[in-house]
């Protein structure tokens, strides 16, 4: 019989020294965290309840029956919950999720979902308003599901929360940017400067037409009308000031929240800025009256804190009647 032949001598070698290599491990699937939940939550089901010769009840007593066992509607106040789902890597499970929440008839506020750093698990981290429990219903019903190994409420707990916000601002100020939103994707007004100085000049002869008439009016004895009053025209200068003062302060004030300037154009800026919840909203709120063009959110995403371990301290007693000297006291 032939022997294979060896191209190389490193191959031949290889084959006689060292074993073949062997193909890298199968991903886990979903019945992985099936088995887990098995092995933690299905083994600790309590017994079944002994059936009961119950006799016919009348019409009366069910509806007394129902009357007094029926429980008064819930006084729990809606509040923000925070939902931290561990769950396997794999395609539908984003779809599964939020099909159960959607049945409850939950209105998502956030949810941001990615891999983690093994490679069969994603953290989903959905933020959404309800009553405690009836969250704590959706919660055990996710916790069901085959592919979500477990569903964590951080809302009572000490976490870390960010939010990324990309904001677009123009910076030609507030009287732009109705143009700016009907300009395009370019956001560039139909409007430029230039024209607008035009158009500012033929209101400007419109008013001195307008005061001659005024003037003529009165001197016949006529009662002259209120005009609205039409700014003087921008130079070009003034224009190119004008931007660089929003310009200045979309910047500072991006500093004070810790944002930074990512892009900077010729009528708008984008601001990038991380923070909490609510000091995006703040941020938001201020920079309305330069005029927002756009604005993205990436969703809540949420750690918990790691708790630190303190020595315990001696007691305050202990302490004063160490510090004091007795022969210092005043008698009695």
């Amino acid at each position: 019989m032939l022997k294979p032949r060896c191209f190389s001598s490193s191959m031949c070698r290889r084959s006689a020294d060292e074993p073949a290599p062997k193909p890298p491990p199968p991903i886990d699937d979903s019945t992985s965290a099936l088995d887990y939940k098995r092995r933690t939550t299905l083994q600790h089901r309590p017994p079944p309840l002994p059936a009961m010769d119950l006799r016919p009840r009348t019409a009366e007593e069910a509806v007394t029956n129902i009357l007094y066992n029926t429980p008064p509607p819930s006084l729990q106040p809606f509040k923000k919950h925070v939902l931290n789902c561990l769950v396997q890597n794999e395609p539908g499970v984003l779809s599964r999720v939020s099909g159960i929440l959607a049945g409850r008839g939950f209105n998502i506020d956030s949810l941001v979902v990615c891999r983690t750093e093994i490679r069969d698990l994603s953290r989903m981290c959905i933020v959404l308003r309800g009553q405690d429990g009836v969250i704590e219903q959706a919660r055990r019903q996710l916790e069901d599901l085959v592919p979500v190994w477990a569903v964590l409420d951080y809302t009572d707990t000490h976490c870390i929360e960010r939010e990324l916000l990309l904001v677009k601002v123009s910076i030609l100020g507030p009287e732009y940017v109705e143009e700016q939103l009907q300009g395009g994707p370019t956001h560039e007004p139909r409007r430029s400067i230039s024209s607008s100085l035009a158009l500012s000049a033929e209101h400007n002869a419109e008013k001195l037409e307008r005061e001659m008439t005024l003037v003529q009016n009165f001197e016949r004895g006529a009662r002259p009308e209120q005009e609205a009053q039409v700014p003087p025209p921008l130079t070009p200068t003034q224009a190119l000031h004008l931007r660089s003062d929003n310009l200045n302060a979309v910047s500072v004030l991006s500093s004070q929240f810790g944002g930074r300037i990512v892009d900077v154009s010729e009528n708008s800026v984008i601001v990038e800025m991380c923070g909490k919840t609510s000091r995006v909203e703040a941020f938001l709120a201020l920079l309305k009256p330069f005029g927002i063009l756009e604005a993205a959110r990436t969703g809540l995403m949420v750690m918990p804190r790691t708790p630190i371990a303190r020595a315990p301290e001696s007691s305050d007693e202990a302490e004063d009647g160490a510090g004091v000297d007795a022969s210092l006291l005043p008698p009695g």
